[in-house]
């Protein structure tokens, strides 16, 4: 901590935010941006140029969505290793699906056989809990589009209730209120993302206790 981090009172006493808080902060941003884009650009590939290697762009919006859940700030634990488990599961799902049916019949496969989506879910189940953390800190529309569309698309899908096409649609939307999510964010002061640190110090406090209790 230097004179110049500013200082703020919390619920549980005083706590400031560090130019590590605001790096990561920073980091966080550009990788919510690169996962919107990286998903937004994939639909897009699947429109203009087909299916086969529109895998792609799995890549830089697997590998972004877990830096922004490592950057990301959430009070309660358990919520973010749940986020982290679900995107760790949606990668190996990936992975096998890649490797079982070939990665250029990867998405073809996923419109042929639906129970894919069951593998492949978790991943967007992770972001779409990004999308409802931040509606629930900001009431941002575009984070409650993005918590609603990403669900409807791959449950109606698995539920033969959509076609690939509208799935398509609905993810493009989710995308681009992902896109638009991020965008807004860089007007806010870090302060926003970081929240109440007092909350995380004692939450942290609580934890330890509960731990050194059950050792004894």
């Amino acid at each position: 901590m230097t004179t110049a981090d500013p200082q703020f009172e919390g619920v549980y006493g005083p706590y400031s935010i560090t130019e590590t808080d605001r790096r990561d902060v920073q980091r966080y941003r550009l990788a919510l941006l690169t996962t919107g884009l990286a998903l937004l650009a994939g639909v897009l590939h699947c429109w203009l140029l087909g299916a086969p290697w529109a895998w792609l762009w799995i890549l830089p919006m697997g590998s972004s969505l877990g830096l922004a859940l490592l950057w990301i700030h959430i009070y309660l634990r358990p919520l973010h290793r749940a986020l982290q488990l679900f995107w760790l599961m949606g990668c190996i799902g990936w992975a096998t699906l890649l490797i079982s049916v070939g990665p250029t019949h990867a998405l073809i496969t996923l419109a042929d056989q639906r129970l894919w989506i069951l593998a492949i879910g978790p991943l967007f189940a992770a972001l779409a809990g990004i999308g409802f953390k931040e509606f629930f800190c900001f009431q941002r529309p575009e984070a409650i589009g993005l918590t609603l569309l990403l669900p409807l698309a791959l449950l109606g899908q698995l539920a033969g209730l959509t076609t690939p096409q509208v799935c398509l649609t609905l993810m493009a939307l989710a995308a681009t209120l992902l896109v638009v999510l991020a965008l807004r964010k860089f007007g806010m002061d870090a302060s926003a993302d970081v929240g109440d640190k007092s909350v995380f110090t004692y939450l942290e406090q609580q934890r330890q206790e509960s731990s050194a209790g059950l050792g004894s």
